[in-house]
């Protein structure tokens, strides 16, 4: 049997890592600047995480959520605590895209409303609303298609108060990334992201914060979104809350209510998932984790800026994309196969950084001295 090939792949095999570092099978070293995709939040193989699955693993690592799982609500208040949600109630499942796509059928029951408000360049998800909600036409099969997702432009405060003066009562909620990701690293404005909160307010609707990639104290604070100064109503989250354990959940409003069986999942909140994300909070809180991924994030924001031949240098914390010139658009390509560091893009030329919320600035002076090589070689 063959995979199915979907993945364009780079010819490397990782078979260790340690913090920011991974090493290949013919034992070449590798400096870590895309987390697999944000994933990694507080570096490979953790010794306080490799300890916490460990011993897990070795009383249960699954059982359905038919039963009691104490460390649910063990992870539940810790999540609270450290967010600063602590009136929020928490719902675990698997991946970004289930968090979001449980979020909007949330919004949907809440209201008994049918159309979600989505931006040009958003990135929520590959199941069927997710993915609806995602402005990419190539992903979105033909099944996935609806009348429901509005999509409307990015940070353009106009276009959404017109919509919402037009439609607002049958909006149901309104998803949006504090960060976009996959769309190039575009920060909503805090004025965009009150704007949102004020019209949902207004009208009836819920504000969903799609936290997957720009949560979980990648920008400094534990939420993206939480630059504004405003709750939204729904958070959703996963990539870098299970260090690399598939584990993903949103947190939901006090004021909006559960019933049995509105929601579910087979595999979500497991015992060892649960474990996972006690590890990731645990580390985050000990070695205050936000605080260095503020501090060494403006310390790469403003060495990126020195380099004149970089345009458009932008993000928060260690949420970081830069866009390369037409001329140097084999920078990505060359940082990798000719310096080992691994970083992320975005279409046409943008790099994205997103690396483990605890990496250093001996780490970024790496980066940043490959960079400048490989801009002088290219000139």
């Amino acid at each position: 049997m063959q995979l199915f090939d979907v993945y364009p792949l780079n010819d490397i095999t990782i078979v260790k890592g340690n913090g920011s570092y991974i090493w290949d099978d013919a034992g070449n070293e590798y400096l870590d600047f895309y987390g697999g995709h944000a994933v990694i939040s507080i570096g490979h193989t953790h010794p306080h995480y490799v300890f916490r699955l460990t011993a897990q693993l070795n009383k249960i690592g699954f059982y359905s959520n038919s039963i009691k799982i104490p460390l649910q609500q063990e992870l539940a208040e810790k999540l609270g605590n450290i967010s600063g949600k602590e009136n929020y109630q928490l719902f675990l499942c698997n991946s970004g895209a289930e968090a979001n796509e449980n979020a909007m059928k949330l919004a949907s029951f809440h209201t008994g409303r049918k159309k979600i408000i989505a931006f040009s360049k958003s990135f929520h998800g590959r199941t069927s609303l997710a993915v609806a909600a995602t402005d990419n036409p190539s992903i979105v099969a033909p099944v996935n298609q609806t009348d429901n997702i509005v999509f409307l432009p990015f940070n353009d405060v106009a276009a959404l108060q017109d919509y919402f003066s037009l439609h607002g009562n049958k909006v149901a909620g309104v998803i949006i990334e504090g960060i976009q990701g996959v769309g190039g690293i575009n920060v909503a404005s805090e004025y965009f992201l009150q704007t949102i909160r004020k019209a949902c307010d207004e009208y009836g609707a819920l504000y969903i914060a799609d936290s997957v990639q720009c949560g979980y104290g990648r920008t400094g604070k534990f939420f993206s979104h939480d630059y504004s100064g405003v709750n939204a109503d729904i958070y959703t989250m996963a990539k870098g809350m299970g260090n690399g354990f598939p584990i993903a959940g949103i947190i939901i409003a006090p004021y909006i209510q559960a019933k049995h069986s509105m929601l579910g999942t087979t595999f979500g909140g497991n015992h060892l998932a649960c474990a996972a994300g006690l590890a990731v909070l645990e580390v985050i809180e000990k070695d205050a984790l936000l605080e260095n991924a503020l501090s060494t994030g403006n310390y790469i924001i403003n060495e990126l800026k020195k380099i004149t031949q970089l345009k458009n240098v932008r993000g928060r914390g260690l949420m970081i994309g830069f866009d390369v010139p037409e001329e140097h658009k084999d920078l990505k390509k060359h940082l990798l196969l000719k310096h080992r560091i691994f970083t992320g893009e975005a279409k046409p030329n943008v790099i994205r950084l997103l690396p483990a919320l605890n990496i250093g600035t001996k780490e970024a002076d790496r980066l940043i001295e490959a960079i400048n090589e490989e801009l002088g070689i290219l000139n």
